[in-house]
């Protein structure tokens, strides 16, 4: 069963295209190591960024969270962590899906 989950960062004021793109290559090192199947990246209101990942079962993730989701581009890491004032060390959100009516062939 697809599961999600869901993290919360607040990005340091000039720094957030610095973030974006060390979170986009961490996502696709993360889908390469442990079998993800990619993320999206939100703004919520109060300027926070929402990452939310979908995985093929939460033993994946789980897997991949016990692991830390270490990958190996320490450049990334380094410009993730360095544009980050803020951010919460446990998901915000992990969720099974139970019905998906999401047409993911129309408006992307």
């Amino acid at each position: 069963m697809t599961f999600f989950a869901a993290y919360r960062w607040q990005v340091k004021p000039g720094k957030e295209e610095q973030f974006r793109k060390a979170w986009r290559r961490g996502t696709e090192l993360i889908q390469e190591r442990y079998g993800s199947l990619g993320s999206r990246l939100h703004r919520d209101d109060m300027g926070r960024l929402i990452g939310v990942a979908e995985w093929p079962d939460r033993s994946t993730w789980q897997r991949a969270f016990d692991a830390k989701m270490v990958y190996d581009d320490p450049d990334a890491r380094a410009a993730f962590v360095d544009a980050l004032e803020s951010w919460d060390d446990e998901p915000l959100l992990l969720m099974e899906v139970t019905d998906d009516l999401l047409d993911r062939g129309k408006n992307l």
